[in-house]
């Protein structure tokens, strides 16, 4: 009977240290743990999330890296019904992060197949950045896509792009990218308003382009994306449109 008795014993040892092993190791993925002791600013990474337009499971979480960041991470609840604002309540998604539009954005990509939010962070210059939380909204509101923008070129070389709301309640802000038909971008701004004329900034609430952006090309084609963008950083649609400089 003694053995028996000892190989109960080791199999309880072995099942406590397994237990304390996946304790600790949810502990140094927790969003809290990483923050502890370090200097960080809520609010200061720009991040939004969308579904892809044939498979809702699948989310692209969106942000804008600053130059000289490093270190991007994404952290997530385990269900919508905890508190956004705590960090204890987020854990670490091993996901790699992508370039989109040349590098100038970055994204996660994941499947859930349950809503939850999400918390994107990176580091610079010593400090750690988080962005607000953005609540992905995959099964109740999927993201539309949409080619529907009217494009304006009665003046040369600053075509006028207009655009319909889908829900006014939902929608916060809208994101504008021209890029080249390779997704290089050349523009990058946020309105309220429904309309976005190049290279005019004066409806422009936030702007991260860099520097002045060229002069466009007569008879080159071109590509506008609009991301409508609710006020928990969820994308309600996103317009997509080539056109041609005339």
């Amino acid at each position: 009977m003694k053995p028996l008795k000892y190989l109960v014993l080791i199999f309880l040892i072995a099942s406590c240290g397994n237990d304390d092993s996946s304790m600790l190791i949810e502990d140094l993925n927790s969003l809290s743990i990483y923050i502890e002791g370090r200097i960080i600013e809520n609010g200061a990474v720009i991040a939004c999330a969308g579904n892809t337009e044939n498979n809702i499971e699948t989310v692209d979480i969106f942000f804008y890296p600053e130059n000289g960041a490093s270190n991007f991470r994404l952290y997530e609840t385990t269900s919508l019904t905890v508190d956004p604002n705590d960090v204890l309540n987020y854990n670490r998604v091993f996901l790699e992060d992508t370039p989109v539009f040349n590098g100038y954005l970055r994204k996660f990509t994941g499947d859930f197949n349950s809503e939850r939010w999400f918390i994107v962070s990176f580091e610079i210059d010593g400090e750690i950045k988080l962005s607000n939380p953005i609540r992905i909204k995959n099964e109740t509101q999927p993201s539309l896509y949409s080619t529907q923008i009217i494009i304006n070129q009665d003046i040369p070389q600053m075509p006028l792009f207009t655009w319909s709301v889908n829900s006014e309640e939902n929608n916060a802000i809208f994101f504008e990218v021209l890029s080249t038909i390779d997704n290089d971008l050349i523009s990058g701004t946020y309105t309220f308003e429904t309309q976005f004329q190049y290279y005019d900034t004066s409806n422009v609430v936030l702007n991260i382009t860099n520097g002045t952006p060229p002069n466009l090309v007569q008879g080159e084609d071109y590509k506008m994306t609009i991301m409508d963008v609710s006020e928990d950083n969820w994308i309600n649609e996103i317009f997509v449109s080539q056109f041609t400089i005339e």
